[in-house]
This record gives C-alpha cells, sequence and structure tokens, in this order.
C-alpha cells in the first residue's frame, strides 16, 4: 500500500493541497479499499495556518521518512521567502531516503531546486516562472511546456491544474493506467492533456520601459501585417538599426522579428476565433504570404497547430443560446 506524505508549510496553496488530497482519496473510494495512505507533515509537526484555514497535519518531517511518496504543493510566487521559511525542509531533503519519490506541485519546485535535487534533472514549474527557475538552477533540464516530468525519483508539474495531472501519474504509477483513468473520468477532466505553454502568453510583461521603444510597439500593433524589417522599425523609431536592436531586447526581452512573430500570431489567435475565416485567409490578414509558413509558425510558438487551436476553441468555449444573447443584448422577443 503506498503511502503519500503531504508537506504543508505556511505558503502552502490551499487548492494545491487540497487537490493532491482529494486524488489519493478519491483512489481509495473508486477502487473499493485504501490503495494509499495519505498523511499530512509539517517541518516541527505542529498544525500550520493558511489565512483562512488551519490545516491539521499527522506528524513532522521524521513522519515522512516511510512514504513511499513525499508530495509538496504550490507555495506560491514569494520565493526568496519560501525558501528563507523551510530551511528545515531543504536540509530534511539531502538527506531524504534514497528509495523515495519526491514531487513538487507548481512554484514548489524552487523547494526541490534549493535542495539540489534537479541538479541534472529534467524539470517543470509554472510557465511564469521559468527564467527565474533557469537562474537558480542552472543545471536542472527544465522542460517548461511539460505538464509532468519524472526523472529518476523526482517528480515535477506545471501550473496549477497540472499538479492534478502529477498525481494521476502517480496513481497509474502505483496502481496501474485503469484507476488513473477512472479519477480523471469521475473529475471530468482529461488525463491526455498537452503541454502548458499555450496557455503563456505569447508577448510577456515588457521588463522594462523605453520611452523610445514604447511608442514603436505601438505602432507595430497598428501594421503587424505590413512587410516589415529592421531598417524600417529603425526608421520609425528614429534611430540606428544596431541601437535599436540593443534598446528593443533590453525593453522586450526579445528581437524585434521574435516580437513581430509573437504579435501576428496572437493575432491570428483572435481571428481563429470566427469560424468564418478560412486559415488561408488569417494567415494573409496577419502578415503571411503562404499557410505553410504560418502553420509552422503557429505551432511553434503556440504548441499546436492552427486547426487544432480553432477545434480546441469550438470544444471548450459554450456556445449562447439564443435566450442568452438575446438577454445580453437586450433584444426583446417579439409576442406572438
Amino acid at each position: 500500500m503506498p503511502a503519500i506524505a503531504l508537506y504543508v508549510c505556511p505558503q502552502t496553496v490551499c487548492a494545491s493541497l487540497s487537490l493532491a488530497n482529494d486524488a489519493f482519496g478519491l483512489a481509495n473510494h473508486l477502487a473499493g479499499r485504501p490503495l494509499f495512505t495519505v498523511r499530512r507533515v509539517s517541518a516541527d509537526g505542529q498544525p500550520v495556518d493558511l489565512g483562512f484555514a488551519r490545516i491539521q497535519v499527522d506528524g513532522d518531517l521524521a513522519a515522512a521518512e516511510t512514504a513511499d511518496v513525499l508530495i509538496v504543493p504550490a507555495t506560491g510566487s514569494a520565493i526568496d521567502a519560501c525558501l528563507a521559511a523551510n530551511a528545515p525542509l531543504l536540509a530534511w531533503l539531502t538527506q531524504r531516503p534514497a528509495h523515495q519519490q519526491i514531487a513538487s506541485l507548481c512554484s514548489a519546485a524552487f523547494l526541490l531546486g534549493a535542495a539540489g535535487l534537479f541538479d541534472g534533472r529534467r524539470a517543470t514549474t509554472h510557465w511564469a516562472l521559468a527564467n527565474p527557475f533557469r537562474q537558480r538552477f542552472p543545471g536542472a533540464r527544465l522542460d517548461i511546456d511539460a505538464l509532468v516530468c519524472h526523472d529518476g525519483p523526482i517528480l515535477s508539474s506545471g501550473g496549477a491544474q497540472a499538479g492534478l495531472d502529477l498525481c494521476l501519474y502517480l496513481i497509474a504509477w502505483h496502481t496501474g493506467d485503469a484507476l488513473a483513468e477512472q479519477v480523471a473520468n469521475t473529475l471530468v477532466v482529461d488525463g491526455r492533456r498537452t503541454g502548458q505553454l499555450r496557455h503563456a502568453p505569447l508577448i510577456p510583461a515588457s521588463p522594462a520601459r523605453d520611452r523610445q521603444i514604447e511608442p514603436l510597439l505601438q505602432w507595430m500593433q497598428q501594421h503587424h501585417a505590413d512587410a516589415i524589417d529592421l531598417n524600417r522599425l529603425a526608421e520609425q523609431a528614429n534611430c540606428s538599426p544596431r541601437t535599436l536592436l540593443r534598446r528593443f531586447k533590453a525593453c522586450t526581452g526579445m528581437t524585434p522579428n521574435d516580437y513581430l512573430q509573437r504579435l501576428r500570431i496572437g493575432q491570428a489567435q483572435q481571428a481563429l476565433r470566427n469560424p468564418a475565416h478560412t486559415l488561408e485567409q488569417v494567415a494573409e490578414q496577419v502578415g503571411y504570404a503562404d499557410r505553410a509558413t504560418f502553420a509552422k509558425l503557429f505551432k511553434q510558438l503556440s504548441g499546436e497547430t492552427p486547426g487544432a487551436f480553432r477545434k480546441r476553441l469550438h470544444l471548450t468555449l459554450p456556445q449562447p443560446s439564443r435566450r442568452t444573447a438575446q438577454q445580453s443584448t437586450g433584444e426583446k422577443k417579439p409576442a406572438g
């Protein structure tokens, strides 16, 4: 009977903790017998206040030594404060039983990374934390698109809901695919979801501000479908191409061409919501002369083809009924 230990600290995201707890509890319920034992542990064995909830625990970190799996739920984005507050966990992780599986959910990957568990290993975390993770743990092989990574005894998951993917993976690993699929179906989730990068914004917030570059970014928004090269952009910004490259990257974190392609694909994502537009029309509308180039860049940046993107939207977005449409527009149904 696999024993699961869930680590709880004041930085624990309550939803992440309950997600893991419920997944294994549901597996036991559906199996009709206790396949997993689940216990909660804290650094000192004392209950943990999570702001609006006080979590009772079953013991301290010593109680986790006999667990087959230790799961560290998400701990939020205050990385430095979290690492400082969980020094006992970091020390314990360096002395953990060699056979034990250790898993991080979302941002908790920073705790495993700080303990050196990802050195030379494949890992993932939330897509928004990719850059700080790479900076802190250059020895890790970050696969930021992955929902779940499993390398040796160490596991990690991406953004919030990917924690459930990791729990389903562990259920399948320890008991078989059938029960994991049953748990997924009961929770009404797709157990075969693809990567997380398609949820990330194509153009992240600019790391710096530049009074000369910001008007250029607005101009590119309006003219993204035009034939644009570096010389035209430099002329628009009233500077040399070399100066533009330097200042543009400092402002946006990417080259002008990278920014333009992401801008075009972002506009294409919006255009694809209209089923009346063919893929060829969308490609031309955002600035690509042929569908093949457009499709290749779209998949590269979005993680799926334009057709798959459109199909997913059709399957996941509810279509408003006539009654709903009438209510939203104030239209009244004709009498009689």
